[in-house]
């Protein structure tokens, strides 16, 4: 989807966990990573229980080359993950730390 008609929804007081983490996901599906973490962090204000927003908030931090902030935030997505009971999105993680670390 794209990003700006996401981020009017937003501003027209749509926001919440699902919205900033959908247009998070549209920044970096456009190559916007910095506005995706922007919108990672308003996700986390609503909810950081969430596996998939710490699996984002990795990614963007890798895309603007924050190695260590990718790490950190993939690292509390397993303990979530691992809470959850999500044993894929732990899995996933487990290997984008075990990438990073080559």
């Amino acid at each position: 989807m794209n990003p700006e008609k996401l981020e009017k929804l937003i501003e027209g007081g749509r926001d919440g966990y699902e919205s900033r983490l959908a247009a998070a996901q549209a920044r970096l599906a456009a190559g916007d990573a910095q506005k995706a973490l922007i919108h990672l962090e308003k996700a986390r204000e609503f909810n950081a229980d969430r596996s998939m927003l710490w699996q984002l908030m990795g990614k963007a931090c890798l895309e603007t080359g924050d190695q260590v902030g990718a790490h950190e935030a993939w690292q509390q997505g397993i303990e979530i993950a691992r809470q959850l009971g999500d044993k894929q999105a732990e899995k996933v993680m487990a290997v984008w730390l075990r990438r990073l670390k080559k």
